[in-house]
């Protein structure tokens, strides 16, 4: 392993122990190396979302998982989707379908953190998909969600940066 690999695997650990994402910058390391993905990977190196169609939230109305076979690459993470003509609507518009902070869990966003999601612990609110960890932290959020995204909204971009 080179010395830059090692860098980039060092850069970015995943402790899916608790589900946040936690950076180490080795000295003299590319900045833009410590920066956390801007895509929720978690539990699922390189896949978005956990492999969970996005589309298929606003299409079908539940969770339901995507498949290699329908599978593109958006923002440095791979999105899978159930079938091609879901593909075909979020490449359209991935505005749209693209879960809110990422596709972390909304509550975890607004507390200040990067979590891993589950997919069935979600809500569709003005047009714009949440997810959220569980279903316990996600009736949570649910309690108050207006409240939470105001605050996530805030923090996202900030979170990303530590």
């Amino acid at each position: 392993m080179s010395w830059k690999t090692w860098k980039v695997a060092v850069a970015a650990l995943f402790v899916g122990a608790t589900g946040l994402v936690t950076t180490f910058v080795m000295p003299g390391a590319d900045p833009a190396l410590a920066a956390k993905p801007r895509i929720n990977t978690i539990g699922s190196p390189g896949v978005a979302i956990k492999g969970f169609d996005p589309v298929a939230y606003f299409t079908v109305g539940k969770p339901t998982k995507g498949s290699k076979e329908h599978e593109l690459t958006h923002k440095g993470a791979k999105w899978r989707f159930a079938s091609a003509e879901n593909k075909a609507l979020f490449e359209a518009n991935p505005a749209k379908y693209e879960p809110a902070y990422g596709g972390y869990c909304a509550y975890g966003v607004a507390q200040g953190s990067l979590v891993k999601i589950e997919g069935n612990s979600w809500a569709i609110r003005n047009g714009k998909l949440y997810l959220n960890y569980n279903r316990s932290v996600q009736k949570r959020w649910a309690r108050s969600p207006a409240s939470y995204i105001k605050q996530a909204n805030r923090k996202f971009s900030r979170l990303l940066k530590k």
